[in-house]
């Protein structure tokens, strides 16, 4: 199983910021990226849609459960016919 973990280097060691899920003297390949490139990468992913940050990193609060139900019942009720009926009026007739 891999693991992408944030790490500081200091004094020629490399000291991971979290556990890691290893056996004693279990070998492992690494894959050095400074933070700063890493930080670029991801923010343009997540401004592109692409990725959503993990779970407590993000500044954005999850919309709690009932208030997303909410406003799933008032989407659905906007609707007047199927989306596959909109889909094929889209298209139009072969």
């Amino acid at each position: 199983m891999s693991q992408n973990i944030m790490a500081v280097y200091e004094h020629g060691i490399l000291r991971p910021l979290e556990p890691l899920i290893l056996s004693e003297k279990q070998m492992v390949r690494i894959q050095v990226e400074p933070e700063k490139q890493i930080d670029t990468v991801y923010q343009f992913l997540i401004n592109m849609g692409w990725l959503t940050p993990p779970f407590g990193q993000s500044k954005v609060k999850p919309v709690p459960l009932k208030e997303r139900n909410r406003v799933a019942d008032i989407l659905g009720k906007a609707v007047k016919k199927p989306v596959s009926e909109m889909i094929i009026e889209d298209r139009g007739k072969w």
